[in-house]
């Protein structure tokens, strides 16, 4: 497989996944405050960060679309994933996260 069609494959998964992960959280607001306490008492924070991952998204597509054109912003593009990745596990190895409670979304 070329660099440019491995490229296509990875940033239109990535933005495939991303918007299957994130659309259903516009719609579980009140529910993660009963799976995961304290509920959340921000929800300009909590729509504006899903408002931003999806924009992000769109990045991942149009990189998929046009890999050879938009190769400069590709490192950017994966820092974002990744960055999310490595917070989670960071405060999952402080204790301050426990594995699975980011979707999980009705109590057990």
């Amino acid at each position: 497989m070329n660099p440019p069609t491995f490229a296509k494959y990875v940033f239109w998964t990535a933005a495939v996944w991303g918007v299957l992960l994130l659309t259903p959280l516009y719609f579980v607001y009140d529910r993660i405050g009963v799976a995961d306490q304290p509920p959340i008492t921000h929800p300009g924070f909590y729509y504006g960060f899903l408002a931003t991952a999806l924009a992000w998204q769109a990045l991942f597509a149009a990189i998929g679309s046009n890999p050879q054109r938009l190769a400069p912003i590709m490192p950017v593009a994966v820092l974002e994933k990744f960055g999310y990745a490595i917070t989670v596990a960071a405060l999952y190895a402080q204790q301050r996260m426990r594995a699975g409670a980011f979707l999980r979304l009705r109590p057990t």
